[in-house]
């Protein structure tokens, strides 16, 4: 039985409330609880990215703003980093102050209602955010409609568990020491929300007909560490 709400407005209320709470410890909490794996993700997603001078780049469910901060260093682009909860933002905005990094803006907002208009980014990424949102059309809906054409979108995303022998080991963990370390940390409902939201996540399929339906073209998807996270490009 789920303990939480995976879909609608309610959700999204409950997620900005969640990642507020959380967001002095995230990044700490990140690297412990998987161990360093999430900074190699993140590395090999950016590399997957075609991204060429002068590009505009839209970072959605930005965070801490890691994805954002890693693509202003390598190319030279203006990124944008968006998310809805403002306490990430606050974090992110003083980890770039503290970097001396330029080319880069945070900003809150809603990845299901943007505030830019149509055809202003030549790629978007969003990592390990896709499933917290709340309605995942209206999103797609979106993203597609800002998007130049020939641009592309990124996503970087957990996906329920595959019947493999690394999955359940890895599912095992997810699902019952990642939620004890990370509450005893943060005293928050967030690690025991992180493995109920994957398990109530669209299938790789059912996102792919999904992507299909919004327009995208050309949809890619690339394992990670056996199939722990999933990597999928998209083309408008």
């Amino acid at each position: 039985m789920n303990q939480f709400i995976h879909k609608g407005e309610e959700k999204k209320q409950f997620v900005r409330k969640m990642f507020d709470d959380i967001s002095g410890s995230y990044d700490f909490l990140n690297k412990l609880l998987s161990m360093g794996v999430d900074a190699r993700w993140r590395k090999k997603f950016i590399d997957q990215i075609k991204i060429n001078k002068n590009d505009q780049v839209l970072d959605l469910a930005t965070g801490t703003g890691d994805i954002a901060i890693k693509i202003v260093k390598k190319y030279p682009v203006e990124v944008v980093g968006l998310d809805y909860s403002p306490n990430m933002i606050d974090q992110a905005k003083k980890k770039k102050k503290s970097m001396e990094i330029d080319n880069v803006d945070f900003i809150v907002g809603d990845a299901e209602s943007l505030p830019f208009e149509d055809e202003s980014f030549d790629v978007i990424a969003i990592s390990f955010g896709l499933r917290n949102l709340g309605f995942y059309s209206k999103a797609f809906e979106e993203f597609f409609r800002v998007l130049k054409p020939g641009g592309s979108l990124h996503i970087l995303e957990f996906f329920p568990s595959e019947k493999t022998f690394f999955s359940m080991m890895f599912s095992f963990y997810f699902k019952n020491i990642l939620p004890a370390i990370g509450s005893f940390f943060s005293r928050s409902k967030a690690y025991h929300y992180l493995p109920e939201s994957v398990d109530n996540f669209l299938s790789k399929e059912k996102l792919k007909v999904l992507l299909k339906e919004s327009k995208f073209k050309d949809v890619e998807t690339q394992d990670m560490t056996f199939g722990v996270c999933t990597s999928i490009k998209a083309d408008k």
